[in-house]
C-alpha cells in the first residue's frame, strides 16, 4: 500500500477530490427544493444519497486500486458479458422511466448497466489490443472489438438512450483509431463505415422511416429554445434565466431561483446553471478550468505509461470524462440538443459518481504501475 500511496497522482487526486467536494454542495443546493416540493421527501434527501454513492465509490476505489490494470483486463470479458445479458434483460423486463428502460429498480436506488459499459468496454478493449497485438494485420482480428461493441451500443439505443449511445460510440472510435491496428485497415473500415451509414440514411429517408422517435427528434430542434418555452424549449430557456441571472458573481450559494421547480431536474442535466446562477460566471469558469487540468493529468498518465495497455485505459478515460462535459455544456448552452447526459463530479446520479470514481482509479492505477517501473529502472542502473 505504501508504494501505491507514494506513486499515485497528487495533482489528479486532489482536483478529483475537489471537484467532487463542490460538487455535493452544488447537489444538495440545487435539489433542497425539488425533493421537498417535488417529491415530498427531505430537502437532503438527494445530498445523502449522493455523499453515500461518494463513500461506496471510494470504497471501491480502495479495493481496485490494489489490482494491477492487467488483472483489469483479465476480468473485463466476464464483465463486459455481464453488462451485455443485463442491456438485453433490461429490454425485456425492464420499467420506463423518463420515457426510456434504462435502469433497474433496486428499492431505493436504481442502476443503470449502460454507464459501467463505457468504462469496462475501455478496459476490455485496452486488453485486447495488447493481447491480440501481432494479430492486428487481419482483418478479423482488427475489427472483431467494434462488431461486439456495436452490439452493446445497439442495446443501449434501443432503450432508447441517443446520449449515451452517441458518447458509447465515440469513445470505441477513438479508442479504435488510437490502437496498433495496421493503417489500411483502419482506414478502410473508416470509409466502410461512414459510407454504411450514409446508405441507410438515404434508404430510410427515401421509404419514409426513421430509426429515432418522435420525442429523440423534437430534440433537434433546439435552435431559439425561449421561443418554445411552452413546449421543448422549456428546460433550455430557464437555463439561459439561471445563467443570465448569475452575471459575473452569482446571486449567492442556495439563492437560485430557478431551481423552484422551473427546471425539472435541475441537480441532473442542468446543474451547471444553477452553479453560474448562485457561484456566478467567474467560479464556473474555475470550475471548468479543473476540468482541463483534470483531463491534462489523465492524458500525461496515459503519455508515461511503458504499455499499450496502460496508455488505451488513460486516453480512453480522458475521452469519456471529455465527452460528458463537452455534451452537457453545450446542451445546456444550445449548441446541440439535450440528451439527458450528466455533468461529472456535479450532476446527481448513483451509477455514473460510482462509474467515474472507478475510471478514475484506473489511471491512477496506471500511474502507480508507471512509477513502478521507474523505480525498478533505476534501481538496475
Amino acid at each position: 500500500m505504501k508504494k501505491i500511496i507514494k506513486y499515485i497522482d497528487k495533482p489528479l487526486l486532489l482536483v478529483s477530490i475537489l471537484l467532487f467536494i463542490i460538487g455535493l454542495i452544488m447537489v444538495f443546493s440545487a435539489s433542497n427544493v425539488t425533493a421537498y416540493m417535488s417529491h415530498a421527501v427531505s430537502p437532503y434527501n438527494y445530498f445523502i444519497k449522493q455523499a453515500i454513492f461518494l463513500v461506496i465509490g471510494f470504497v471501491f476505489s480502495l479495493i481496485m486500486i490494489k489490482f494491477t490494470t492487467k488483472a483489469y483486463g483479465m476480468f473485463s470479458w466476464g464483465l463486459l458479458l455481464i453488462i451485455i445479458v443485463s442491456l438485453l434483460c433490461l429490454l425485456i423486463i425492464g420499467q420506463s422511466k423518463n420515457q426510456a428502460i434504462s435502469w433497474y429498480d433496486l428499492g431505493p436506488i436504481s442502476i443503470q448497466p449502460s454507464e459501467f459499459a463505457k468504462v469496462i468496454t475501455i478496459v476490455w478493449l485496452a486488453r485486447y489490443y495488447e493481447v491480440n497485438i501481432k494479430k492486428l494485420n487481419t482483418y478479423v482480428k482488427s475489427l472483431f472489438p467494434l462488431a461486439v461493441c456495436g452490439s452493446v451500443a445497439l442495446l443501449i439505443f434501443l432503450q432508447p438512450d441517443l446520449g449515451t449511445t452517441i458518447i458509447y460510440t465515440v469513445i470505441v472510435g477513438v479508442v479504435f483509431l488510437a490502437s496498433p491496428i495496421n493503417k489500411e485497415i483502419k482506414s478502410k473500415t473508416i470509409f466502410g463505415i461512414v459510407g454504411l451509414i450514409g446508405f441507410a440514411s438515404i434508404v430510410l429517408m427515401s421509404s419514409g422511416k426513421g430509426l429515432l422517435l418522435e420525442r429523440q427528434l423534437e430534440r433537434f430542434d433546439f435552435t431559439n429554445p425561449c421561443s418554445k418555452l411552452l413546449s421543448t424549449g422549456n428546460q433550455v430557456c430557464n437555463g439561459y434565466i439561471a445563467i443570465n441571472n448569475g452575471g459575473l458573481t452569482g446571486v449567492g450559494l442556495g439563492n437560485s431561483t430557478q431551481k423552484y421547480l422551473y427546471l425539472p431536474e435541475p441537480y441532473t442535466d442542468f446543474i451547471f446553471a444553477i452553479i453560474v446562477e448562485e457561484l456566478g460566471v467567474i467560479l464556473a469558469i474555475g470550475i471548468i478550468l479543473l476540468y482541463m487540468f483534470l483531463l491534462y493529468r489523465i492524458l500525461m498518465i496515459g503519455k508515461n505509461s511503458s504499455t499499450n495497455r496502460g496508455a488505451t485505459i488513460c486516453y480512453g478515460v480522458a475521452v469519456y470524462i471529455f465527452l460528458h462535459i463537452a455534451v452537457n455544456l453545450m446542451g445546456l448552452f444550445g449548441m446541440m440538443p439535450m440528451t439527458g447526459v450528466p455533468l461529472p463530479f456535479m450532476s446527481y446520479g448513483g451509477s455514473f459518481t460510482i462509474c467515474l470514481i472507478a475510471a478514475l482509479t484506473l489511471v491512477q492505477r496506471v500511474s502507480v504501475e508507471n512509477g513502478i517501473r521507474k523505480d525498478s529502472q533505476t534501481k538496475r542502473k
